[in-house]
């Protein structure tokens, strides 16, 4: 593992919660390059065509990969293609993220591809974190991530723009057999005039699959936000997703739902609201002495956990 500068310290603790090189499984990389590789007995990290494979032994219990990926340099564009494999009644944690630091007056841009085929009963939680640091505007991160699920598997998807990202598309696809269940929990912070667009679906094929969709999102400023999520149930299933915005100053967001019921058992619920902070919110908490964006700072903290 290369030494790393302090601004490559702070984008790898915001983005992977480390501060050192982490036991087990991982790949460290920085601009375009592999800056620290290991596998574990029970995960192999290698290089494929693009980006990495990452295979997960059968009956691996407890087990952890870190993949953060950091970008330093202005106008650099890259698209990384990772694929990961979770063999039968494995539990395993894998821990991703993008940060870019830019400072000059051209895009850096991360693109990056996860594909997900996890086996027979099992268990997945996935961490992705989004950060963007430095002065220029040109911070650029597009995430695709597709969850295939066998029978009686289960995934947890944690996606999270923390702040700092000025465009990002997001597309997040899963795909359920028998038994299977889904839950993803997308949370994003926007400002100034930044743009953010995320797509989310689940496809219930299975008999008593299961997928349970929840976005929160803050937008400030004149930043712009665009949902659409869609849930088709094909089979026996529940479905349900839920999609809550703060709106502050002349942030906007649009929320658009859809669900398709295909089966006579199919169970399909969607919840949605946008508005501005309560104002009995902001009242309880300056009468215990905080300033009103001291107050409005704790409730968008609070919404966002």
């Amino acid at each position: 593992m290369k030494t790393l500068d302090q601004i490559e310290k702070d984008l790898f603790r915001e983005v992977a919660d480390i501060n050192e090189v982490p036991q087990g499984a991982y790949n460290f990389r920085i601009n375009g390059k592999a800056v620290g590789r290991q596998s574990s007995a029970n995960i192999n990290v290698e290089s494929q065509k693009g980006g990495l494979k990452i295979t997960v032994k059968p009956n691996t219990k407890d087990d952890v990969v870190h993949i953060p990926v950091i970008i330093t340099k202005t106008g650099f564009t890259e698209t990384v293609i990772n694929d990961f494999y979770i063999g039968d009644n494995a539990d395993v944690t894998i821990v991703a993220g993008c940060g870019i630091y830019n400072c000059g007056a051209s895009r850096s841009e991360h693109n990056g591809v996860h594909t997900f085929h996890i086996g027979k009963n099992a268990k997945v939680k996935y961490i992705e974190k989004h950060y963007g640091a430095g002065p220029s505007t040109g911070k650029w991160i597009n995430p695709t991530t597709k969850v295939y699920l066998a029978e009686n598997s289960y995934a947890e998807l944690e996606l999270e723009q923390i702040r700092g990202v000025d465009s990002t598309e997001r597309i997040t696809e899963a795909e359920l057999k028998d038994g299977a269940k889904v839950l993803i929990h997308e949370k994003m912070l926007t400002q100034g005039k930044q743009h953010a667009k995320s797509h989310i679906e689940a496809l219930l094929l299975g008999k008593n699959s299961v997928a349970d969709i929840v976005s929160r999102s803050v937008a400030t400023d004149e930043s712009r936000q665009e949902f659409t999520l869609h849930i088709e149930g094909d089979n026996e299933c529940r479905g349900h997703s839920e999609c809550d915005a703060i709106l502050q100053d002349k942030g906007s967001v649009i929320a658009t739902p859809s669900l398709d019921a295909k089966h006579v058992d199919a169970q399909l619920v969607h919840e949605a609201a946008i508005g501005k902070i309560a104002g009995e919110q902001l009242t309880k908490l300056m009468s215990l002495g905080l300033t009103q964006l001291q107050a409005e700072s704790q409730i968008i903290n609070g919404f966002l956990k």
